[in-house]
């Protein structure tokens, strides 16, 4: 059996010899070519190698050569980085599964990603490796290999599992050591990370990077003088990055050993994250520069904290706030101390904050809450604070100071004890003057009377009074106001007050329109006697008193006062001048009034009285006898007056003089050219009457007939009853009995249309009907009046047409009636009232230019107040803003500043703000906002713009803090203002987006 199975075993053996031999006689070309395919592989000549190894691949037969022709193929295209070398191991894997060349076809690929670097392909091929089947040297550097995949992929576990298989390799034991101390490291295991990094430090590859390391950890471990040390050690070996984190890390460990002056170089040099500070870092600098008092460069780096929302920002804000106010710089100081008074991470920062926030508030103002709000608030929220009695003390003051009456008088109400009783007297009063200025009189009347009921200070009781005086007389409650004139003067301390130096003007002014002459004469004289200075007012006192005694019949006093008031050469020089003339006439001095009227007319063209001075000469003529000049007088009257108020007057007057001198002709041409001209007035029906007396003289009763007939406004028939009509109505209305006025005259409007007496009753309807608070029924009788020639009702109607359209803001009926009233009227005021409106309807209707055109009107008159002129510089202003005429707007506003008062104050000032900052004036800007917190806080709407304005100069002062803090207070605090904080909004993005490049705390 033996020999047996030794002779199969030989066969065998003889078989394969035979089988070999063959395929060696076959194949020793192909053998050939595979070797030399598997030397270029060798030699690195993968493309050489991959084209052979496919040709091959495809000529053999043998299915071992294939698959490693098809292994080689794949690795090569590895290599190569062809596309579809993932495609071509893949395939090699499945097309020969029993290839011992499988694994290490994974290997060879995972190895090739890993020295490339392309750790996520590497490990993809590791993972599909299978680790049994590796042999020893094999297993170390797959394990290091997958462990750094793992490592850089962030798998930090799996890493680990993997560097500890090769802790102790000699090979790779170091390398995974440090790896293993870096993850610890970075996972702030720092026990940990130093017993690896001690097991590796001798070694030279990782002495640099283990000394930084040290650093970091020594700092985070609060060690900080070994970080120090450490850091100090690093630095010449690190690159610029790791310098940066070393200059940081030294830095703030000298900060935190309070080593500031140390400190400082360290944190200057660090560059940030990314060339990004945050807030922390520009912290740390600040208040190192803050410990050097160096506040200025404190200032620089605390104000770069935008965005702070933790306790690093509410201490950088604090001490931002002590920099600026050790610098003088209040009102940021203001709005650093507000931001940090806003968070509450560190209890006793934040009442300091608010108590310093509460104390500028008082001194600078406060646009975004009235001052005694904010020190209320202080109060309610630290009752108990040792500053209590200052800030007590501060409230009350602030009630003045702020001038935000309406407010702080809301407070006080609520809080209307006995200690607060000074103030609330001195806020009554000043609201009450703020009420009178903006034209609220009646409002202004309540508030003067308040302040008068609480008697702390008589002072502030007088001054009260006298304004409770001024706001009677200007609604006309002149008993009243007289009472309160006197009353005032009855004050010990009266005279301690500005009001009291024109207290006898106001007086004598009272009893003017009382019409107690006598008196006023006598006030206006006291005046005189003891007011030198105030020249405006003095040439008016001596009008009216020329007017007093004129009434009262002492002409030659009259004429005195008027001849000084011609002397001064100021306003009204005209009327002084054709009163005196007039005044000629009463005292039987024709001849000098002849003269004087004669004067007048040579040196005043174009005065307002000249109608009335011709009108005045031509009856003295006719007194005269002087027939011929008074005719020619009159036809100069009616060549420059053709439409004048005294046309229909001078017409009759000239019929009246034919009449007298029996010239019947030329009087009827006249008397009826009254009636044709001039229907339904006074001189038209006495111009009809005389004329009936020369028909009847001359018995032509018949024409008389005839020609009445052709007048609509005579009914001959019913002449009687319409008399008798109009005669009870008027009775009613002349006896103030306005209801049954209206019932009678509207009566009698509609049974005598065209009636002898139908323009007087349409007048006194429409008077009676307006002041039964009827202004829309009253609009037709007006618009009758109006619509008839010239009379003596003309001019009231067409005021009281313009009072009730524009009460509506009805500007399309009203700008015509205003323009007819200022080129008729003979009232010097109703032609300022006519422009005033005309301006202000114009701008309301959007016709800047000419709003402007009046506006310009209305300051160009001597005569016009200062409220009206303030109205009209607003007007010139608002309209150069709307059609960007930058120029004549800059003009208007710095004109309305030296006048204004209240809101258009405001606004005057916002704009001083504005234009300085366009100018790039931006200290001189913030100093207009400052005044316009101050001064003007009531006015919010202006002050929060004025704030964005400031917003816009600290930014460009570079004080990023105080601009975005600023514009964030505005979107915070005046939502009900949207167009503001739109504004506010678009421009804190903006700035936000330039901080942010250098700022890694800033959210955009």
């Amino acid at each position: 059996m033996r020999n047996v199975s030794i002779l199969i075993f030989l066969f065998f053996v003889s078989g394969i010899s035979l089988v070999s031999g063959q395929q060696s006689e076959i194949y020793t070309h192909n053998l050939s070519d595979f070797d030399n395919a598997v030397v270029l592989f060798k030699n690195k000549q993968y493309q050489s190698a991959q084209i052979l190894f496919e040709r091959i691949k495809h000529e053999t037969k043998n299915q071992d050569t294939q698959a490693d022709c098809a292994y080689f193929i794949g690795i090569c295209a590895i290599r190569l980085n062809q596309n579809n070398a993932d495609e071509l191991i893949e395939r090699f894997v499945t097309d020969y599964p029993t290839s011992s060349k499988q694994n290490q076809a994974y290997i060879e690929v995972a190895q090739y990603y890993f020295e490339q670097g392309k750790f996520p392909q590497a490990l993809a091929y590791f993972d599909k490796v299978d680790e049994s089947a590796l042999t020893y040297e094999q297993t170390e550097k797959f394990t290091f290999q997958k462990g750094y995949a793992y490592f850089t992929a962030g798998n930090k576990k799996e890493a680990g599992n993997y560097f500890n298989k090769v802790l102790n390799s000699k090979e790779f034991g170091s390398q995974a050591k440090y790896y293993l101390g870096f993850m610890a490291y970075e996972g702030d295991n720092y026990k940990e990370a130093d017993k690896y990094f001690k097991q590796v430090e001798g070694e030279e590859k990782y002495a640099d990077k283990l000394s930084y390391f040290k650093a970091d950890m020594h700092f985070k471990l609060g060690e900080f003088q070994k970080a120090i040390d450490a850091g100090i050690a690093a630095m010449p070996k690190s690159n610029a990055s790791e310098k940066s984190e070393l200059n940081k890390i030294i830095g703030e460990s000298y900060f935190n050993l309070q080593q500031y002056d140390k400190a400082l170089p360290y944190l200057s040099a660090y560059k940030g994250k990314k060339g990004k500070w945050n807030n922390t870092d520009f912290y740390q600098l600040g208040y190192t520069y803050y410990q050097q008092k160096d506040y200025e460069n404190a200032i620089l780096q605390f104000n770069k904290i935008i965005e702070g929302k933790d306790f690093v920002a509410q201490n950088g804000y604090y001490h931002l706030g002590e920099c600026y106010f050790k610098t003088n710089k209040k009102q940021q100081a203001l709005n650093a101390f507000k931001s940090a008074s806003e968070m509450d991470f560190d209890k006793k920062i934040q009442e300091d904050a608010n108590l310093n926030y509460a104390k500028l508030s008082y001194e600078m103002g406060n646009s975004y809450q009235a001052v005694p709000d904010v020190l209320t608030s202080f109060l309610n929220k630290y009752p108990s604070s040792p500053s209590k009695n200052e800030i007590e003390t501060l409230l009350i003051n602030s009630y003045i100071t702020s001038k935000n009456y309406a407010a702080a008088l809301t407070l006080l109400e609520k809080n209307n004890t006995a200690e607060n009783k000074v103030a609330y007297q001195k806020v009554t009063f000043y609201r009450g003057v703020e009420l009178y200025t903006d034209g609220k009189y009646q409002e202004a009347l309540a508030m003067f009377k308040k302040s008068i009921a609480t008697p702390r200070n008589e002072k502030f009781t007088a001054r009260a009074t006298f304004w409770k005086a001024e706001t009677e007389y200007v609604l006309d409650n002149f008993n009243e106001a007289l009472l309160s004139f006197k009353q005032f003067e009855g004050y010990s301390q009266a005279a301690s007050t500005p009001e009291f130096k024109n207290i006898n003007y106001n007086i004598a002014y009272a009893h003017f329109k009382l019409k107690e002459f006598e008196q006023a004469g006598n006030y206006f004289q006291k005046f005189i006697d003891s007011s030198k200075d105030d020249k405006v007012r003095l040439n008016d006192a001596y009008l009216r008193l020329g007017d007093s005694r004129f009434v009262t019949s002492k002409y030659w006093p009259a004429m005195d006062a008027y001849n000084k008031a011609i002397e001064m050469k100021g306003i009204d020089a005209d009327y002084a001048a054709f009163q005196k003339a007039l005044s000629y006439g009463f005292v039987s001095r024709r001849d000098k009034k002849i003269e004087d009227f004669t004067k007048f007319l040579q040196n005043f063209k174009t005065s307002q009285y000249r109608d009335d001075a011709l009108f005045e000469l031509g009856n003295t003529y006719v007194t005269e006898n002087k027939t011929d000049l008074a005719i020619k007088t009159y036809d100069q009257l009616l060549t420059e007056f053709k439409n004048g108020s005294f046309a229909s007057k001078a017409i009759l007057r000239q019929g009246l003089v034919y009449y007298n001198a029996q010239n019947d002709d030329l009087a009827i041409a006249k008397f009826k050219k009254v009636a044709a001209e001039y229907p339904r007035t006074p001189e038209a029906l006495e111009a009809v009457s005389t004329a009936r007396l020369i028909y009847m003289d001359n018995g032509k009763v018949d024409d008389y007939a005839a020609w009445v007939r052709t007048l609509d406004f005579v009914e001959i028939s019913d002449a009687e009853l319409d008399n008798d009509t109009y005669e009870a109505a008027e009775k009613q209305f002349l006896q103030n009995n306005t209801k049954q006025a209206i019932s009678s005259l509207s009566g009698y409007v509609a049974k005598f249309p065209n009636g002898i007496h139908a323009l007087k009753a349409n007048f006194y309807l429409a008077q009676s009907y307006f002041t039964d608070g009827l202004e829309t029924n009253a609009i037709p009788n007006y618009e009758y009046v109006i619509s008839k020639p010239r009379n003596e009702f003309t001019e009231q109607a067409l005021a009281r047409l313009c009072e009730i359209h524009l009460k509506k803001n009805d500007y399309s009926k009203a700008v015509p009636v205003l323009q007819r009233l200022e080129t008729e009227a003979d009232f010097p005021q109703n032609v300022t009232f006519a422009q005033a409106n005309l301006m202000r309807a114009f701008y309301e209707q959007k016709d800047y230019g000419n709003s402007v055109v009046y506006a310009e009107k209305v300051l160009a008159n001597p005569k016009t107040d200062n409220k009206i002129k303030s109205d009209a510089q607003i007007i010139v202003a608002r309209a150069a803003i709307q059609v960007n005429d930058e120029v004549k707007a800059r003009a208007a506003y710095a004109k309305l500043l030296t006048i204004a008062k209240g809101e258009l104050a405001a606004e005057a000032l916002y704009y001083d703000a504005y234009f300085k900052n366009k100018d790039g004036k931006y200290e001189e800007s913030n100093k207009a906002v400052q005044k316009l917190a101050k001064e003007y806080s009531g006015y919010k709407y202006f002050g929060a713009k004025g704030l964005i304005v400031m917003a816009k100069n600290y930014y460009q002062l570079k004080d990023n803090f105080s601009a975005t803090s600023i514009l964030e207070s505005v979107i915070k605090n005046f939502a009900t203002y949207e167009d503001v904080v739109t504004n506010a909004q678009t421009e804190l993005d903006s700035i936000k987006a330039e901080i942010s490049k250098t700022n890694s705390s800033i959210t955009n």
